[in-house]
Protein backbone atom coordinates (compact mmCIF):
# COMPACT_ATOMS: atom_id res chain seq x y z
CA UNK A 1 0.00 0.00 0.00
CA UNK A 2 1.52 3.13 -0.79
CA UNK A 3 1.58 6.45 1.20
CA UNK A 4 2.34 8.10 4.00
CA UNK A 5 2.50 6.85 7.43
CA UNK A 6 0.87 9.71 8.58
CA UNK A 7 -2.06 8.80 5.85
CA UNK A 8 -2.01 5.16 7.20
CA UNK A 9 -2.47 6.07 10.53
CA UNK A 10 -5.57 8.15 10.28
CA UNK A 11 -6.65 5.66 7.61
CA UNK A 12 -6.71 2.45 10.19
CA UNK A 13 -8.05 4.50 13.18
CA UNK A 14 -11.13 5.66 11.03
CA UNK A 15 -11.61 2.21 9.76
CA UNK A 16 -11.49 0.85 12.71
CA UNK A 17 -14.23 3.54 14.00
CA UNK A 18 -16.19 2.77 10.72
CA UNK A 19 -16.23 -1.14 11.17
CA UNK A 20 -17.28 -1.07 15.13
CA UNK A 21 -20.72 1.48 14.04
CA UNK A 22 -20.90 -0.77 11.12
CA UNK A 23 -20.13 2.39 8.79
CA UNK A 24 -17.69 1.39 6.72
CA UNK A 25 -19.38 1.39 3.05
CA UNK A 26 -20.43 4.91 4.08
CA UNK A 27 -17.25 6.21 5.15
CA UNK A 28 -15.75 4.77 1.86
CA UNK A 29 -18.85 6.81 -0.52
CA UNK A 30 -18.43 9.62 1.37
CA UNK A 31 -14.31 9.74 1.36
CA UNK A 32 -14.58 9.24 -2.38
CA UNK A 33 -16.57 11.60 -2.96
CA UNK A 34 -14.73 14.12 -0.79
CA UNK A 35 -11.51 13.14 -2.54
CA UNK A 36 -13.52 13.89 -5.92
CA UNK A 37 -13.96 17.38 -4.74
CA UNK A 38 -10.55 17.80 -3.14
CA UNK A 39 -9.00 16.93 -6.18
CA UNK A 40 -11.18 18.88 -8.86
CA UNK A 41 -11.14 21.91 -6.39
CA UNK A 42 -7.90 24.17 -6.69
CA UNK A 43 -9.58 26.82 -4.61
CA UNK A 44 -10.42 24.07 -1.69
CA UNK A 45 -6.84 22.96 -1.74
CA UNK A 46 -5.64 26.68 -1.45
CA UNK A 47 -7.86 27.15 1.71
CA UNK A 48 -6.15 24.18 3.61
CA UNK A 49 -2.50 24.13 2.39
CA UNK A 50 -2.35 28.47 3.11
CA UNK A 51 -0.78 28.94 6.61
CA UNK A 52 -2.41 32.23 6.28
CA UNK A 53 -6.00 30.90 6.32
CA UNK A 54 -6.67 30.56 9.80
CA UNK A 55 -8.26 27.47 11.69
CA UNK A 56 -11.91 28.73 12.46
CA UNK A 57 -12.02 30.12 8.18
CA UNK A 58 -11.16 26.32 7.66
CA UNK A 59 -13.67 25.19 10.01
CA UNK A 60 -16.25 27.23 8.40
CA UNK A 61 -15.37 25.70 5.29
CA UNK A 62 -15.37 21.92 5.89
CA UNK A 63 -18.29 22.44 8.59
CA UNK A 64 -20.10 24.07 4.91
CA UNK A 65 -18.70 21.10 2.73
CA UNK A 66 -19.68 18.48 4.86
CA UNK A 67 -23.11 19.66 5.42
CA UNK A 68 -23.92 20.26 1.49
CA UNK A 69 -22.03 17.05 0.86
CA UNK A 70 -24.21 14.93 3.50
CA UNK A 71 -20.46 13.09 5.17
CA UNK A 72 -21.17 11.26 8.01
CA UNK A 73 -20.31 13.09 11.12
CA UNK A 74 -17.21 10.41 11.75
CA UNK A 75 -15.53 11.84 8.54
CA UNK A 76 -16.33 15.34 9.08
CA UNK A 77 -14.39 14.63 12.73
CA UNK A 78 -11.73 13.53 11.29
CA UNK A 79 -11.35 15.94 8.48
CA UNK A 80 -12.11 18.33 11.13
CA UNK A 81 -8.50 16.76 13.20
CA UNK A 82 -6.13 16.70 10.11
CA UNK A 83 -7.60 20.53 9.30
CA UNK A 84 -6.66 21.21 13.35
CA UNK A 85 -3.52 19.70 13.07
CA UNK A 86 -2.09 20.98 9.89
CA UNK A 87 -2.16 17.91 8.12
CA UNK A 88 -4.86 17.84 5.57
CA UNK A 89 -2.35 17.71 2.80
CA UNK A 90 -2.41 14.21 3.73
CA UNK A 91 -5.96 13.65 2.96
CA UNK A 92 -5.78 11.84 -0.25
CA UNK A 93 -3.13 9.32 1.44
CA UNK A 94 -5.31 9.10 4.40
CA UNK A 95 -8.49 7.95 1.24
CA UNK A 96 -6.25 6.07 -0.59
CA UNK A 97 -5.10 3.71 2.84
CA UNK A 98 -8.67 3.63 3.92
CA UNK A 99 -9.95 2.23 0.70
CA UNK A 100 -7.11 -0.15 0.32
CA UNK A 101 -7.77 -1.21 4.04
CA UNK A 102 -11.35 -1.39 3.42
CA UNK A 103 -11.08 -3.70 0.37
CA UNK A 104 -8.24 -5.83 2.25
CA UNK A 105 -10.74 -6.37 4.76
CA UNK A 106 -13.31 -7.68 1.97
CA UNK A 107 -10.87 -9.25 0.08
CA UNK A 108 -10.62 -7.35 -2.76
CA UNK A 109 -8.01 -4.31 -4.10
CA UNK A 110 -7.23 -1.17 -4.85
CA UNK A 111 -5.37 -0.05 -8.03
CA UNK A 112 -3.97 3.09 -8.21
CA UNK A 113 -3.78 3.92 -11.97
CA UNK A 114 -1.46 7.30 -13.32
CA UNK A 115 -2.46 8.19 -16.67
CA UNK A 116 -0.67 11.45 -18.42
CA UNK A 117 -4.41 12.55 -19.28
CA UNK A 118 -8.21 11.61 -18.82
CA UNK A 119 -8.97 8.65 -20.32
CA UNK A 120 -12.40 7.02 -22.04
CA UNK A 121 -14.49 5.60 -18.79
CA UNK A 122 -14.56 2.30 -21.47
CA UNK A 123 -10.61 2.08 -20.80
CA UNK A 124 -10.74 1.81 -16.46
CA UNK A 125 -13.66 -0.56 -17.24
CA UNK A 126 -11.87 -2.68 -19.04
CA UNK A 127 -8.54 -2.31 -17.17
CA UNK A 128 -10.29 -3.91 -13.93
CA UNK A 129 -11.39 -6.92 -15.78
CA UNK A 130 -8.67 -7.76 -16.99
CA UNK A 131 -6.74 -7.27 -13.40
CA UNK A 132 -9.63 -8.80 -11.90
CA UNK A 133 -9.00 -11.64 -13.70
CA UNK A 134 -5.33 -11.67 -13.05
CA UNK A 135 -5.70 -11.50 -9.32
CA UNK A 136 -8.95 -13.25 -8.59
CA UNK A 137 -10.46 -10.60 -6.43
CA UNK A 138 -12.94 -7.35 -7.04
CA UNK A 139 -10.71 -4.27 -8.01
CA UNK A 140 -11.55 -1.23 -7.56
CA UNK A 141 -9.72 1.78 -9.58
CA UNK A 142 -8.29 4.82 -7.95
CA UNK A 143 -7.73 7.67 -11.21
CA UNK A 144 -4.59 9.82 -10.89
CA UNK A 145 -3.08 12.31 -13.84
CA UNK A 146 0.44 12.98 -14.11
CA UNK A 147 1.11 14.69 -17.05
CA UNK A 148 5.26 14.16 -16.66
CA UNK A 149 3.85 10.37 -18.08
CA UNK A 150 4.26 12.32 -21.48
CA UNK A 151 1.87 9.15 -22.44
CA UNK A 152 1.16 5.86 -21.19
CA UNK A 153 0.22 3.75 -17.59
CA UNK A 154 1.17 3.24 -14.28
CA UNK A 155 -0.69 0.92 -12.23
CA UNK A 156 0.11 0.35 -8.79
CA UNK A 157 -1.79 -2.97 -6.64
CA UNK A 158 -0.25 -3.22 -3.16
CA UNK A 159 3.25 -3.18 -3.57
CA UNK A 160 3.40 -4.45 -7.38
CA UNK A 161 4.33 -1.72 -9.76
CA UNK A 162 2.97 -1.75 -13.67
CA UNK A 163 4.65 0.71 -15.44
CA UNK A 164 4.17 1.13 -19.26
CA UNK A 165 4.94 4.66 -19.05
CA UNK A 166 6.75 6.45 -21.74
CA UNK A 167 8.48 8.40 -19.81
CA UNK A 168 10.22 5.45 -18.11
CA UNK A 169 10.85 3.96 -21.45
CA UNK A 170 13.14 7.29 -22.41
CA UNK A 171 14.76 6.63 -19.13
CA UNK A 172 15.16 3.15 -19.89
CA UNK A 173 16.81 3.95 -23.60
CA UNK A 174 18.52 6.85 -22.06
CA UNK A 175 20.51 4.14 -19.61
CA UNK A 176 20.81 1.58 -22.05
CA UNK A 177 22.87 4.34 -24.41
CA UNK A 178 25.52 5.54 -21.66
CA UNK A 179 25.90 2.46 -20.36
Amino acid sequence: MSGSTIGRRYARALLELAEEQKKTAKIQKDLEGFLAVWNESQELREVFENPAVGAEQRKAVLDELAKKMMLDPMLANTLRLLSDRRRFRHVPEVAEAFLALAQAAQGSVVAEVTTAAQLPEAYYTRLRQTLEKAFDKKVTIVKKEDPQLIAGVVTRIGDKVFDGSVRTRLEEMKETMLA
